[in-house]
């Protein structure tokens, strides 16, 4: 009796020194689904503020929806204009996430910006009222000073890419406004203020049809590429991060390609 008794200790004190002695690793905590934890993305939050180049307003407002839809409880904030005033506003210490370029140089007057990304491309494109009432055929009507036209300022991007068509063609246009942004071009001829202005194809799409677009070839000469960065002291430096990869990922390029923005070329 008392040796079957022994052998019946030895046997429990064996299972529990061999089930110590299973695995020499740190143990790794499992998550209900079995999986072990490890670090990952912290989860999304808060307000997320994003500094964005007039012609991204239709289409970064439903990425904005979008993402929001995808993280419950998120707040996503947008300031549309012109994207010298957004650099402007940045360096003075407005509170930004994100800022969304509508080119490469105001991106680079940045400067507490992080590692930008060329995230889609744009192109010129005249738009006239509905109609065309005033016969505008090409880049020459705007040289023509019987002509109302509407230009942004050659501090917006939209204006330096047109300054750059009208140098390469040799025209001297003839503006009757410079805006501010090329949304406010935009309204201009919407409301038949003006004969003609240069915005993005973007913009002319973003109209639905309350303006018609001319296209011209020398488009092709100033083409506007579009960076996007989290910024270096974002308030929501998670937020940040995420909202970007969101406009980077298969979801985002989706909604800026039906908007008519092209992909960057590799």
């Amino acid at each position: 009796m008392f040796r079957r008794t022994a052998f019946a200790a030895l046997a429990a004190v064996a299972a529990l020194t061999f089930a110590g002695c299973g695995d020499d690793s740190p143990a790794a905590s499992s998550s209900p689904s079995g999986s072990s934890s490890t670090s990952s993305t912290p989860a999304v939050s808060g307000s997320i503020t994003v500094f964005a180049a007039a012609s991204l307003t239709g289409t970064f407002t439903q990425l904005g929806k979008d993402f929001e839809a995808a993280n419950p409880g998120v707040k996503v904030t947008f300031n549309f204009a012109g994207s010298s005033a957004l650099a402007q506003q940045i360096n003075q210490g407005a509170p930004a996430d994100v800022f969304a370029s509508a080119a490469p140089k105001n991106m680079d007057d940045v400067k507490e910006k992080g590692t930008a990304t060329t995230f889609v491309q744009n192109t010129l494109e005249i738009a006239v009222p509905k109609g065309n009432p005033a016969k505008i055929t090409g880049l020459k009507d705007f040289s023509d000073k019987s002509k109302k036209i509407a230009l942004c300022a050659v501090q917006v991007p939209c204006g330096a890419a047109a300054d750059k068509v009208f140098k390469a063609v040799g025209i001297t246009p003839q503006p009757d406004s410079l805006e501010q942004d090329v949304k406010a071009a935009l309204t201009k001829v919407s409301l038949g203020e003006v004969d003609a202005a240069l915005v993005y194809k973007t913009d002319v799409l973003a109209a639905k049809g309350k303006v018609d677009g001319i296209e011209f070839p020398e488009a092709n000469k100033a083409i506007n590429e579009y960076p996007i960065a989290t910024l270096t002291k974002a308030p929501n430096p998670d937020g940040a991060k995420a909202f970007v990869d969101y406009v980077l990922s298969d979801k985002g390029k989706a909604v800026l390609s039906a908007a008519g923005f092209d992909a960057p070329k590799s």
